[in-house]
């Protein structure tokens, strides 16, 4: 496997699961942006893989869903 496919697919399983904790949490992208001041499209990019968030990113969404980095993972 190309060290890129496998990048690509770790980002998908991120996305996946930061949906997965949203929801959980009874939260819209819309709701869970805002609460974190960002755009809910950016938000959208990130939960279905498109985009490689950055640490701080992944900062804000813990403090935004209340759960630890390693809750995330």
């Amino acid at each position: 496997m190309k060290c890129g496919v496998m990048k690509d697919d770790q980002i998908k399983k991120l996305g996946k699961r930061i949906k997965e904790l949203r929801k959980q949490k009874g939260l819209t992208q819309f709701d869970l942006a805002s609460f974190i001041n960002k755009d809910q499209q950016a938000l959208q990019r990130i939960e279905t893989g498109k985009v490689n968030p950055s640490y701080y990113y992944l900062v804000l969404l813990c403090r935004g869903l209340d759960i630890t980095m390693e809750d995330m993972f």
